[in-house]
């Protein structure tokens, strides 16, 4: 019987073999592969959880071999594995005839425990051809979540043994009919805000609409209180669910980072992650020990909000430059090299200027233009290039306040659904599915202007003096606002309207006057 197991290395992770050769000599297990800390304490807790659910190990030379050997294994969810390769080799357990994956840390009572990237794990053995899986009960949801193979739960480490037996001998499984009515991993239920809640803010509104549409990164700039956060932490409200793809990729990553909660279900909304001001590098892009999934990555297919962004470390800020262009993280670790999916859109937050004052009436702006200068520096040139959309905002006045609520997220996201199936269909074999992507290549290709509307690009060009990139956003941004229009090619109105869009920001990173 083939015992494996799963290394979560990167977002695909490696199949990991698990050997057992029994043989005479001193009592000792030996563990070799690269087992780094909690895998070689793996030896004690099989040990105890062997004897404490009634089975006594031999009492022979053990050697337990994890491969590859190349390839350092760490955390606990060696654990199951081992100890049931151990019953095989050892003749406790019939050889189940047939290659079986098992995942899951044991208590010293046999008890077990669930384990991070179940969903990659059984992914993986997919892949490699396995269709028995063997998975902690806490963790048996979303391993699932893919409906192929054949997946158990189990409580303790008599559960699997017992799994085992059925299987050799081909009677049903334990829990047959617990797995034909499992329903699948149930949907994250939507927690954010409606934008019926944000008064005013007219062309705040339209441009956070046209940013969801067309997936555009956004920058919303302006004095504390002027709505820059109510509207982002809103955003997400404007996507539709996930597709079924999308939603086990982003799933997958939860489950890599330890992110889901027990029982947890397919993460069908879209992400929205908004990382402290206080993040280093690795905690936006990934890495560290272990190398987990980042921020980044985390926010895969849905939402990065970098609140406050001038105040993050101008490395962590730069280091987004690559996950925006590539829609993916490559991390290169001591000869290892792992990648996790990136595809986010970015929505960036920012004072105008240090004290925050200046653009707003009735105060007084402290700071120098030296101080302004280095306040928006620290988000950069390059990284604002990459920002399609930017949106000056002013405090609401009291009559805007007290009026009539706004359209509702609803509303908006039914006319931004509509919007992404028209970019869906007219992207379908591309490589790509929204606007915010079209490569400069293709832009004349799906750009289309109208006379109207070429007259009035070239004049804008030429009295704003727009770089290449400038020019090819305003396009991009157009072509989503034609789509929100249901409109074949771009117009005059579309054009200008995304010009006003993309205007602030080149050259001049503090207030601008407009609404």
């Amino acid at each position: 019987m083939v015992v494996a197991a799963h290394e979560p290395l990167g977002f695909d992770g490696l199949l990991v073999l698990v050997e057992v050769d029994v043989r005479r000599g001193i009592p000792q297990m030996d563990l070799v592969g690269l087992a780094e800390g909690a895998v070689k304490e793996a030896r004690e807790r099989v040990r105890a959880a062997a004897r404490n659910s009634g089975f006594e190990l031999p009492l022979d030379r053990i050697l337990v071999s994890l491969s590859p050997a190349s390839i350092p294994k760490e955390g606990p969810g060696y654990d199951l594995p081992i100890a049931l390769a151990l019953l095989v080799a050892g003749g406790l357990v019939p050889d189940a005839g047939c290659a079986v994956m098992a995942l899951g840390e044991l208590g010293l009572d046999g008890r077990v425990r669930p384990v991070r990237g179940i969903l990659a794990a059984v992914a993986s053995g997919l892949r490699h051809g396995i269709q028995r899986f063997i998975v902690p009960v806490a963790n048996i949801a979303e391993a699932r979540a893919l409906s192929q193979g054949q997946v158990h739960g189990i409580e303790c480490l008599s559960d699997a043994v017992g799994i085992l037996r059925r299987i050799r001998h081909g009677e049903a499984p334990l829990d047959a009919i617990a797995l034909a009515e499992a329903p699948r991993l149930i949907a994250q239920s939507r927690v954010e805000g409606d934008f019926s809640e944000i008064r005013g803010l007219f062309r705040a509104r339209r441009a956070a609409e046209v940013a969801a549409a067309g997936g555009h990164n956004i920058l919303l700039f302006g004095p504390p209180g002027s709505g820059k956060t109510m509207i982002a932490r809103r955003m997400p409200s404007l996507l539709p669910d996930l597709p079924e793809k999308d939603a086990v990729d982003v799933t997958m990553i939860y489950s890599l980072a330890g992110l889901l909660t027990d029982e947890a279900g397919l993460l069908r909304s879209p992400p929205f992650r908004a990382p402290h001001h206080s993040a280093s590098r690795e905690g936006l892009v990934g890495g560290g020990r272990g190398l987990r999934p980042g921020e980044v990555s985390l926010a895969h297919k849905g939402l990065l909000f970098m609140d406050e962004a001038p105040e993050f470390h101008r490395d962590a800020l730069q280091s987004l430059r690559e996950p925006l262009e590539e829609r993916r993280v490559s991390l290169a670790r001591a000869g290892r090299s792992v990648r996790f999916p990136a595809d986010v859109q970015l929505v960036i937050a920012a004072n105008p200027c240090p004290c925050g004052n200046l653009g707003r009436e009735g105060k007084v702006c402290t700071c120098s233009l030296p101080d302004i200068q280095r306040y928006w520096r620290k988000i950069g040139g390059p990284l604002l290039d990459r920002i399609d959309i930017r949106v000056p905002l002013r405090p609401v006045d009291a009559r805007e306040l007290i009026g009539p609520a706004g359209e509702t997220s609803a509303a908006i996201r039914s006319r931004v659904e509509l919007a992404m199936a028209r970019q869906g269909a007219r992207f379908a074999s591309m490589g790509f599915d929204r606007n915010s992507k079209i490569p400069p290549g293709l832009i004349e290709r799906y750009c289309i202007l109208d006379s109207e509307a070429s007259s009035a690009f070239e004049h804008a060009v030429g009295k704003l003096s727009l770089s290449s990139r400038a020019c090819h956003s305003i396009m991009r941004i157009a072509r989503t606002i034609a789509d929100l229009d249901d409109g074949e090619n771009i117009s005059e109105d579309c054009l200008l309207e995304a010009i006003q869009h993309r205007r602030y920001g080149d050259g001049d990173y503090y207030w601008q006057d407009g609404r």
